[in-house]
């Protein structure tokens, strides 16, 4: 299988730079996966294909400000450090920029507030770090630190606020999971009245989620580890609606491979802490959900394999080259899709 099937032209205009004023009123394709029917909606609409016993699973995960710009202390070059992952002990893994000038031992300079030591080099610009610091790293990375918008994005953000979900609680990512970001306060208590259950998971989005396939043949592509945690309550709605034959809808790919994560490894949904390389791409067979609303994904990432994986390969080229002739927006601030299944 060739990263190269899962390529497609997206003019750069239909790339969403800002997110909508209201978060609900971005468009909807509905894509039937059995059909392949589309339908063209707004995502408010989403509660038209919602019934009574469904459960919806979010993922709670909350962004941290982890892009830091500071300077080597040796040579006053500046550096980016992407926090992606807390490895304990002040120890973080990172994406660096530049890479290259970057050797074990080097120091980092954050204002006065914060020093990163690189403590080990690993491939792809990441390195692992030492951070120093007095006090709450926390409210140090909100003082010192930018939300990192991915770099197809090159507007400013003006509310920081709108990179998060509404109901964002768990703070450890490096990016929000954005299908999410659709959905108010509102909407969440009109859907949970229409007799939906809304559970949640977390995962806190990485590298696994947002690096690129550099390879050519897709099942040589080498996940990168996210951490994850499901509660035992969330287990017990989740095991409830499997045996009763209801359907499980993921918001997000995060929350999709959270799920498909553990029950794969569990054969049951059940409370875990742990880290998931998970990828899913075409062949796949889907064991936890049943449906699943997303955004539209990069060319030749895995999120358009994961996609092509629920409602095949085919079906969504055509939704996506629907889209472009329709101009919906795309990527992260863009707009949602609801790949469905009846029953």
């Amino acid at each position: 299988m060739s990263t190269e099937d899962f390529d497609y032209e997206l003019p750069e205009h239909l790339i969403a730079q800002t997110p909508l004023k209201n978060r609900s009123a971005s468009k909807l394709l509905v894509l039937d996966k059995d059909t392949g029917i589309i339908e063209h909606k707004v995502f408010t609409d989403i509660k038209d294909y919602l019934k009574k016993g469904d459960v919806l699973v979010l993922n709670n995960t909350k962004v941290i400000p982890a892009r830091l710009i500071g300077e080597k202390i040796e040579t006053k070059a500046v550096i980016e450090l992407l926090l992606l992952k807390d490895l304990g002990n002040n120890i973080w893994e990172c994406l660096s920029r530049p890479f290259k000038r970057l050797k074990v031992g080097s120091k980092i300079k954050f204002g006065d507030e914060l020093i990163a030591e690189v403590i080990n080099k690993k491939r792809a610009g990441i390195v692992e770090v030492k951070l120093e610091y007095q006090g709450i790293l926390m409210e140090i990375l909100d003082r010192l630190g930018q939300m990192p918008l991915p770099p197809y994005i090159h507007e400013k953000l003006k509310d920081k606020n709108r990179y998060q979900t509404v109901y964002a609680k768990v703070l450890g990512s490096a990016a929000a999971p954005t299908a999410g970001l659709h959905f108010t306060k509102d909407l969440l208590k009109e859907i949970e009245n229409m007799g939906v259950i809304i559970t949640y998971v977390t995962l806190h989005v990485g590298l696994g989620t947002f690096r690129p396939v550099e390879v050519s043949d897709v099942t040589k592509h080498s996940m990168h580890s996210e951490y994850y945690e499901m509660s035992d309550e969330t287990a017990k709605i989740l095991n409830k609606a499997k045996s009763e034959g209801r359907r499980i809808i993921a918001v997000g790919t995060t929350s999709t491979r959270t799920l498909e994560a553990v029950m794969r490894k569990y054969h049951t949904f059940k409370e875990t802490k742990e880290n998931t390389d998970i990828f899913i791409y075409p062949g796949y067979e889907f064991q936890a959900i049943d449906c699943l609303i997303t955004n539209f994904h990069l060319p030749k990432s895995t999120l358009i394999m994961l996609v092509s994986a629920l409602a095949g390969k085919d079906k969504i080229m055509a939704a996506y080259k629907e889209a472009i002739k329709l101009e919906y927006r795309f990527f992260s601030f863009g707009d949602a899709m609801f790949i469905k299944k009846e029953s």
